[in-house]
């Protein structure tokens, strides 16, 4: 049986929800992820300085037309006051739930300090949360590891902190920020965040097939699950879970043809989206993500990265399908 999740007033649809990911989680991929069978899609984080919105980048990022309710946006930053002033600044441009991070532990953005570098100073993350909290009359949500390295799991201290300031769901990366992406995640943290707070948990990390769902959440008791890298080159991963989660069986894999419908799909929204050159360049990074267990050598991928070309993108995709179709399934 499958939990019910909560977000302040919002109960989604299901428990799956899509992880923010830069770079990843743009407007196209949280449509189709939607479509999909995720109950939700975080934006990919919008910088808190809104002196830098002006840029391609964040105007892509603050774009959610069309998209199903409620709408999930990401801020990120180190400093209270202008977290809360993107927080209201985004409620003002639709988003209905204001999600912090404090997940991330890429460099560029550890040393200024924001996303998963905050844990080490609790007293600022008390102050972010709530100066973000107090700012906007939509959810907050946060976003966190289970610390910032294995001698310092302070997720749960963070955890009550969070609860006591009024943030309304939590997703725990089973990581510290030191581990980055490296090893096996570890859910017991999560686990103990769980037991400790009142509010919906979101456990994260490594979720890469049903089974590991159904694991993850029978082990932590989570509220519910964000996936992200599991569903790069593979979106239909949540239909999957959620089939196994409410039957115990296996959904048969996709057929090539819906393979080449789901990412040709895919490919005219990026065009459409960013338009020919930019839509052409961020397409082969997916692209390289749906066939990278079907095209061993690389070598079709080394040829579709040449292309310049929305059309010839296309094309291209129809051409490599058709060698392959002789009644197989896709191999993801």
């Amino acid at each position: 049986m499958l939990p019910t999740a909560k977000i302040g007033p919002y109960t989604l649809p299901n428990p799956l929800i899509v992880a923010p990911m830069a770079g990843v989680t743009d407007r196209p991929f949280r449509q189709l992820c939607r479509r999909m069978g995720a109950g939700l899609a975080v934006s990919e984080m919008v910088i808190a300085d809104s002196k830098l919105w002006h840029t391609r980048k964040s105007r892509t990022r603050l774009n959610h037309e069309g998209e199903p309710e409620p709408r999930s946006v990401q801020i990120a930053g180190g400093d209270p006051q202008m977290l809360a002033d993107a927080a209201r600044q985004n409620a003002g441009f639709g988003a209905q739930i204001i999600d912090i991070n404090m997940g991330c532990p890429a460099k560029k953005v550890c040393n200024k300090p924001a996303g998963s570098a905050l844990m080490k100073d609790e007293a600022l993350v008390r102050e972010i949360l709530e100066a973000v909290v107090k700012a906007v009359d939509v959810p907050v949500t946060l976003k966190m590891r289970t610390g910032w390295d294995s001698g310092n799991r302070n997720a749960p201290v963070i955890a009550r902190m969070a609860q006591n300031a009024g943030i309304q769901a939590l997703a725990i990366h089973g990581r510290t920020r030191a581990d980055k992406y490296n090893g096996d995640a570890e859910y017991d943290t999560i686990a103990e965040v769980k037991s400790q707070v009142q509010i919906p948990v979101f456990a994260n990390g490594d979720i890469t097939s049903p089974e590991k769902a159904m694991q993850v959440l029978s082990h932590t008791g989570a509220d519910g699950l964000l996936i992200g890298r599991g569903a790069q080159g593979r979106p239909w991963i949540f239909r999957e879970i959620l089939h196994y989660l409410e039957t115990g069986k296996h959904l048969s894999e996709p057929t090539l043809d819906e393979v080449e419908q789901i990412l040709t799909g895919h490919l005219a929204e990026l065009h459409s989206f960013y338009g020919e050159k930019m839509g052409v360049r961020i397409a082969r990074k997916h692209v390289g993500w749906y066939l990278q267990s079907h095209d061993q050598s690389r070598q079709f991928r080394k040829r579709f990265n040449a292309i310049e070309d929305a059309l010839e993108q296309k094309d291209s995709i129809e051409q490599y399908f058709a060698g392959l179709r002789n009644g197989e399934v896709f191999a993801a």
